[in-house]
């Protein structure tokens, strides 16, 4: 295993649609496993391939030490069947280091995907689980949390990060 390196914004890999992985094999099973050690070293809840540089729609998520009832879920293909409610929670990414916000999501959801085995799995989440499934699902379409700001709200993080980038280099 490989701890892969996390595209940080404005990435352009982050901005772009995944394709649909085609096929599981030996090549997939790998980069599930680097992508879960990856997770678990930035620290994280949740990675989708599109933050290691992947364009597919792939992604990692384990709210197990938080929620310890809910095990490790590798999303493959996943799409959303229904969602309900409204919650709003302080989210943050792997991928905008250093900058959290309040979003709001879907209170739970159904979600239909294929495990890393390739067996189709119907999933249904809410509370935190719901809130990690919806932000990797972005990640897969292109969205990041940023992405769901108010416009001043998304305008101030962008002079924020800008101002941060400047003194760093």
């Amino acid at each position: 295993m490989a701890l892969l390196d996390i595209k940080k914004y404005p990435a352009r890999v982050l901005k772009q649609k995944a394709v649909p992985v085609e096929k599981i094999d030996d090549e997939l099973q790998q980069l599930i496993d680097d992508m879960i050690e990856t997770m678990y070293a930035a620290p994280g809840v949740g990675l989708a391939a599109p933050q290691v540089g992947i364009s597919k729609r792939l992604a990692v998520i384990d709210i197990s030490m938080r929620e310890e009832t809910v095990p490790l879920l590798v999303l493959i293909n996943p799409v959303i069947l229904s969602q309900e409610g409204e919650i709003e929670f302080e989210e943050g990414c792997l991928s905008v280091p250093d900058y959290t916000a309040k979003v709001k999501r879907a209170e739970s959801l159904v979600i239909s995907a294929l495990d890393r085995s390739g067996q189709q799995v119907e999933i249904e989440t809410g509370g935190l689980l719901s809130i990690a499934v919806q932000h990797e699902l972005d990640h897969l379409d292109g969205i990041l949390f940023i992405d769901r700001l108010s416009p001043i709200r998304r305008e101030f993080f962008k002079k924020k990060y800008k101002k941060k980038q400047k003194t760093e280099d």
